[in-house]
């Protein structure tokens, strides 16, 4: 508990001041990778992460070209079951640059990343919205994703994105996938371990 609120202000439970830290790979077969953690030892997490991307059969290299940095937040849906349509104008006028409902019922307002707090605060303000999450993603461009055939490749990913969330540094995982041929399930449990 106690490290998690030291991480919440940018600590370790020492003291020390954590470091952001963006690290860009390509992934077999050509798959685009931005891998973001807080570290109070740079060097050693470089080293870690640079290491895990060598051992799954990675390189590092800029990637970072193929994404573009976006806010996102998402409001729980609530019983009046709002859409697009009723959100739309009150979404652009708090700074959105795009509104979806996912599958769940759940608005998802895309901003600039630094109008992201204040469109979520206009939102729950002016449409009485329940803020979920909000977040800086890396969201890929769509004419750059690869499209992923093959559950082979999908199974590598997956114990590379496994691995990545072991350590306690990586605090986001992102990669320019589509679904391809994929089985559904399948593109679900890769999409669930990304965080785009």
């Amino acid at each position: 508990m106690e490290a998690a609120i030291a991480r919440g202000q940018g600590k370790t439970t020492t003291g020390a001041v954590l470091e952001h830290l963006t690290l860009e790979a390509i992934m077999p077969p050509t798959v685009a990778m931005i891998i973001e953690a807080e570290t109070d030892n740079r060097n050693r997490t470089l080293m870690d992460l640079k290491l895990l991307v060598k051992n799954h059969g990675g390189s590092v290299t800029p990637t970072s070209y193929l994404f573009q940095k976006k806010g996102r937040v998402a409001f729980e849906k609530d019983e009046r079951n709002l859409g697009v349509d009723e959100v739309l104008d009150e979404a652009i006028e708090a700074g959105a640059e795009d509104v979806e409902v996912d599958e769940d019922g759940s608005i998802i307002v895309w901003t600039e990343p630094n109008k992201t707090i204040s469109a979520a605060e206009a939102l729950q303000k002016s449409l009485n919205l329940k803020v979920e999450s909000s977040d800086i993603i890396w969201d890929a461009n769509e004419d750059t994703k690869v499209q992923l055939e093959s559950e082979q490749v999908v199974k590598a990913l997956s114990t590379f994105i496994e691995a990545l969330q072991e350590n306690p540094n990586v605090q986001g995982v992102y990669a320019n996938v589509s679904q391809g041929s994929l089985a559904d399930d399948v593109w679900e449990d890769l999409q669930s371990r990304l965080d785009a």
